[in-house]
């Protein structure tokens, strides 16, 4: 399935950092991010895809706005760097995750058989395009974090009879233009073999055939790292699947980032303020704490039977004004509270000014 271990890259925000100013810099030197990853040691990127990430008047929700024509684009960078490509397939309009499978805009009113379909047309038609544009992606990950189900409230957890048609219509779709691309089923939440064991008993007794059970790995959310070998180990051997870490991330710093992304009153949210979820990390979140957790993590997915790697989520996301995880047009549309900023530049591999940071070296040298 894969030659080398995976040191995969989530860089889906990429085009939309460039446009909005950032820059990359090793040792001083600046240079393309996909060169720089390149040089330590990256083999596979991962690209999200949104259905229609624009309001009515055409307006970007941000946060890359990845549509389909991004998603090509960043495909040839990668495919010109000789790099596997991971297709993301949201099934919304913006981001899908456990607290948010929001069904697109132009799917709004179908039934569930109606649904069924559009996965099936919709999946069809990228794969179609990528395949014609000569990017096909290396792997295809059906449905993004599908903990509590997708394409809600059909595809609500616990309703698997419709969660399972949904990821099937989508699975048939990438197999009828390409029947040799490897199929992954992405939760969150790695350390929690319970929900893990529960979800994927569910699903196969439903679903068509996969081949990688793709897990969130967030040290500050998603139990130990104890919890992660346990549950990596036991899906590998209670499924017969091979494993993916799909997302996983540590911070390397606790200091605001407000005034590089324009001086906006929207203070370091999340882990790097809150003493509850401080606590539970192993690793300190210094740029020598980052590194150390990441051997940590290679080394427990190399352990595992059929790990294959790991995919570090959006690397290069950082503050620069006008590029954060939402616009005035996203938030209209979710009905969120903003601002939305970067919420995630504490946890990139590179520092607030564009610096790599030792993470990557760990990265390279494994």
């Amino acid at each position: 399935m894969t030659e080398n271990f995976i040191k995969g890259m989530d860089v889906s925000t990429l085009i939309e950092e460039e446009e909005c100013g950032a820059r990359y810099y090793d040792n001083g030197k600046e240079g393309d991010l996909l060169d720089i990853l390149k040089s330590y040691g990256t083999n596979y990127v991962r690209l999200r895809l949104w259905n229609d990430p624009y309001d009515e008047n055409g307006n970007p929700y941000g946060a890359g706005t990845n549509d389909i024509d991004k998603t090509i684009e960043l495909s040839k960078r990668a495919k010109a760097h000789d790099m596997g490509i991971l297709l993301d397939l949201h099934y919304s309009d913006f981001w899908a995750d456990p607290g948010k499978q929001v069904i697109p805009k132009a799917w709004k009113g179908m039934n569930v058989k109606e649904l069924e379909e559009a996965v099936y047309e919709f999946t069809l038609e990228t794969m179609k395009r990528l395949h014609e544009e000569g990017v096909p992606p290396t792997m295809v990950q059906v449905g993004n974090e599908l903990t509590n189900g997708l394409l809600w409230p059909y595809g609500l957890k616990p309703n698997f009879d419709e969660i399972a048609l949904f990821i099937n219509a989508g699975i048939r779709a990438v197999k009828a233009i390409d029947k040799e691309v490897p199929i992954m089923i992405h939760l969150d939440n790695g350390g929690l073999n319970e929900m893990y064991v529960e979800w994927f008993d569910n699903f196969v007794k439903r679903g068509e055939a996969f081949d990688i059970i793709g897990l969130s790995y967030y040290p500050f959310w998603h139990g130990t790292l104890d919890e992660l070998s346990f549950n990596m180990q036991d899906m590998a051997k209670r499924y017969g699947k091979k494993i993916v870490v799909a997302e996983v991330s540590m911070g390397f710093s606790m200091e605001d980032y407000r005034s590089y992304e324009g001086g906006n009153d929207k203070e370091l949210k999340g882990m790097a303020t809150r003493p509850d979820l401080l606590e539970k990390l192993t690793y300190p979140m210094t740029k020598q704490g980052q590194a150390d957790f990441m051997l940590d993590v290679m080394n427990r997915i190399k352990a595992v039977d059929g790990g294959l790697g790991f995919f570090y989520w959006e690397p290069g996301w950082i503050p620069v004004p006008g590029c954060g995880w939402a616009t005035e047009a996203a938030l209209e549309f979710t009905g969120e509270k903003g601002p939305g900023g970067n919420e995630w530049a504490n946890q990139a591999l590179f520092d607030y000014d564009g610096n790599t940071l030792p993470a990557l070296s760990a990265i390279r040298d494994f």
